[in-house]
């Protein structure tokens, strides 16, 4: 059945009132130079601060709708298998962890034997960190599906709280809100604070400022040469032994999920900056 943009309206308002009730309902769409398509609108009633709202989503089923529902079902299955993962490493990691830590223990040992054990310790805790991190990267890069206004000066403060910043010191002049997944914007906030502190060292300078469409967060750090500033989000990309190398794709992962732009600039103090647009925002 096809609709018009009126009818579209009326069912909107239907659901906005009727929370929790939801539609899957197809019509005829028009790109931007003018051509028709198919699309299928999916929405349900939520609410925002106590009023009634809408969360919906416009599918392209040109192709197919069973090629939509069949990215659900993989997306279901990267979850199982991110959990599956996720609690069968763990268990052996701690093992591990636990038994070097007994034989640490040990006031007999020599110091080459402390030695080895100390870098058993550290290979393990560089599994840990590389397996948080993939996780991680597999949870970022779904499409978010709910979210909420978020004051950026809170978020980015709170973020900071929770990093080893040693002496880094941390300049927020951002007053507005945005709207996106908490959790996923403290996790963007984060990767971008440990890769300055990573880069810039323990006394870098990091700012957090607004633009027009969106914000910015930059640092006092080396900067990022321009011919390597598309490289740096690939998988495992880092000029640090010490990095995993996922951290600025997680951010990416993250901004492209909530549908923003991200661009990588010099920022005023010679450092890196990184610069999201396209957000809800209010100031």
């Amino acid at each position: 059945m096809r609709e018009d943009r009126t009818r579209l309206s009326e069912n909107l308002q239907k659901v906005q009132q009727k929370n929790p009730e939801s539609i899957r309902r197809p019509y005829i769409g028009r790109t931007a130079g003018g051509d028709e398509i198919d699309i299928i609108l999916l929405a349900r009633g939520i609410e925002i601060d106590g009023d009634p709202a809408v969360l919906g989503t416009v599918l392209d089923v040109g192709k197919s709708e069973e090629e939509y529902w069949e990215l659900r079902r993989q997306r279901d299955r990267l979850d199982e298998f991110t959990s599956i993962v996720s609690h069968d490493l763990r268990g052996p990691l701690n093992v591990a962890k636990g038994h070097l830590e007994l034989l640490a223990s040990d006031s007999e040992l020599e110091s080459a034997e402390i030695e080895t054990l100390e870098k058993a310790t550290d290979a393990i805790d560089r599994a840990e960190e590389l397996l948080e991190d993939v996780l991680t990267l597999a949870q970022q890069g779904k499409v978010v599906e709910e979210t909420e206004m978020v004051g950026l000066r809170e978020v980015a403060e709170s973020t900071w709280e929770y990093v080893e910043t040693e002496s880094a010191e941390l300049d927020v002049s951002v007053s507005g809100t945005i709207r996106a997944d908490p959790s996923r914007l403290r996790g963007l906030f984060e990767n971008l604070y440990r890769n300055a502190i990573k880069h810039g060292g323990p006394a870098v300078r990091v700012r957090v400022g607004e633009l027009d469409t969106g914000f910015y967060v930059s640092d006092t750090g080396p900067g990022i040469p321009e011919a390597k500033r598309k490289e740096i989000f690939d998988t495992g990309y880092s000029t640090s032994e010490a990095g995993t190398g996922f951290g600025l794709q997680i951010v990416k992962q993250v901004a492209e999920a909530h549908g923003w732009d991200i661009n990588v600039t010099e920022g005023v103090d010679g450092g890196a900056r990184f610069e999201f647009t396209g957000t809800d925002s209010t100031s």
